[in-house]
């Protein structure tokens, strides 16, 4: 005769088993990409990973799994890769995704954030809620926002004025900053901030732009014989938030949601502790390479506004829709 309480309790082992087993398949897992040098101190690799860290802390069985240096997916494809689900995170140069909205190229334009306390400024500003909301009806929102300062370098001379980029072969990482350089006489080469080693070694650029952190991650201080450092007069500012796909994010569960929250808030102000140190270390960097390292005086700084006026800022008030008044909302914030 078989016994009832034995039957019960292997019942209730395997319904126990049933609800560890789901529990277990419960954990949601995010795939985190990006295109910069993992584990090596890139303050945009250190984000991400700190948001990893201090969810995986949380216990609110969420993991976030990074993949750093375009190990997944290629630097300028990880907007797209967000949208078809092949990755849910990425901290990422905005401007890269100006091919599906045009708008976001005036997160990379010429002389519109003037610095680093002008950024924060930035963040807070009409300028920037339009472009959040143009994230968002993309399927995507902000989680941590960052700024780089960013400086310009050439192979073989010094990139002060206007005409000394006549003839030069300039890499530049977005449409505004080429529309600029094109405007002064300079040819554009087309690649992401990971490939310009190459593209100077190989004589394929003469010349570059880019963040102060991955002229130093990416060792261009190695290419070039001299830099424009960021000093009192920035040209070059770019948006490179952290970012996850709504889609990914409406999956969360509400302790999910908040541990990532405030993660991520955490992470944003790390970077921004750090921001302005990047252009230290990267001056630091270059001066021991024995690359030579200038800054823009205001009036050379204003000739360079001068030319993304008639260029840059021209263009994306003519074509982009709504782009006159993103250009004008930015410049109001003093």
């Amino acid at each position: 005769m078989k016994n009832p309480i034995k039957n019960s309790l292997s019942a209730l082992g395997l319904a126990a088993l049933a609800v560890a087993s789901t529990a277990a398949s419960a954990e949601t897992v995010l795939k985190a990409s990006h295109q910069f040098p993992g584990g090596k101190g890139d303050v945009r690799d250190e984000m991400v990973q700190m948001i990893a860290r201090d969810v995986a802390a949380a216990n609110v069985d969420l993991t976030i799994k990074v993949y750093p240096g375009a190990s997944l997916v290629k630097a300028q494809e990880q907007w797209k890769a967000m949208l078809s689900g092949q990755i849910d995170m990425t901290s990422f140069p905005l401007d890269y995704a100006s091919g599906f909205h045009p708008q976001f190229g005036a997160t990379l334009m010429p002389g519109l954030v003037k610095g680093h306390a002008h950024a924060r400024r930035i963040n807070d500003s009409g300028f920037l809620k339009d472009i959040k909301g143009i994230i968002e009806q993309g399927g995507v929102k902000v989680l941590a926002d960052a700024w780089l300062a960013g400086a310009f370098a050439g192979k073989d001379k010094c990139i002060k004025k206007p005409e000394d980029v006549a003839g030069l072969k300039m890499r530049s990482a977005g449409a505004t900053f080429s529309q600029m350089w094109a405007g002064a006489g300079a040819s554009i080469v087309s690649i992401p901030s990971s490939e310009v080693y190459s593209a100077l070694q190989q004589g394929v650029a003469t010349g570059t732009d880019t963040s102060t952190g991955s002229f130093v991650s990416f060792r261009l201080y190695e290419q070039v014989k001299c830099i424009t450092a960021p000093g009192d007069n920035a040209l070059w500012f770019m948006y490179e938030p952290v970012l996850i796909s709504m889609k990914s994010w409406n999956k969360l569960n509400d302790a999910q949601k908040k541990a990532l929250a405030t993660a991520s808030k955490k992470a944003e102000d790390y970077f921004e502790g750090e921001s302005k140190k990047l252009d230290d270390k990267m001056v630091e960097a270059f001066k021991a390479n024995k690359v030579e390292v200038v800054t823009l005086t205001d009036a050379e700084a204003e000739a360079w506004r001068a030319v993304a006026q008639k260029t840059s800022y021209k263009e994306f008030a003519d074509k982009v829709p709504g782009g006159k008044e993103l250009i004008e909302k930015a410049l109001s914030v003093k």
